[in-house]
């Protein structure tokens, strides 16, 4: 399989010849092999692993996203990833970055939903003249 791991900025990792792939979401954790049939999964923060010949095991920190198979091509658009080789480390690193809102992004997201909701009460005030 073809692996290739995208951030909103940048493309994280792009692999060749993956062995198997091995995502968490919300629902638990599930595994892509070479035949599997075509699908999308919504991740949620956790640890993905994939196995190439040449590296062994390798496993990445991600933040919530998107994982798409697609014929040999898995696309997995997160967030943020972390790469690494202690899972100890990487698990720390799930739960004191992604799991944890900073106080800067929860602010914006009540600003945010501020703005979306006064704008849909001007909309539907315009729909009732």
């Amino acid at each position: 399989m073809n692996l290739k791991i995208l951030l909103p900025f940048q493309i994280f990792a792009e692999k060749t010849d993956v062995l198997r792939i091995v995502a968490e979401t919300p629902d638990g954790s599930f595994g892509l092999l070479p035949h599997r049939l075509d699908c999308v999964a919504a991740l949620a923060p956790g640890i993905l692993t994939y196995e190439t010949a040449a590296e062994g095991e390798v496993y990445l920190a991600v933040d919530e996203g998107v994982l798409v198979k697609t014929g040999s091509d898995v696309l997995v658009s997160v967030r943020r990833a972390i790469g690494g080789t202690d899972l100890a480390s990487l698990r720390a690193a799930v739960e004191k970055e992604f799991l944890t809102l900073d106080d800067q992004e929860q602010s914006v997201r009540v600003v945010m939903a501020k703005l979306e909701t006064g704008f849909l009460r001007r909309l539907a005030s315009f729909q009732n003249e």
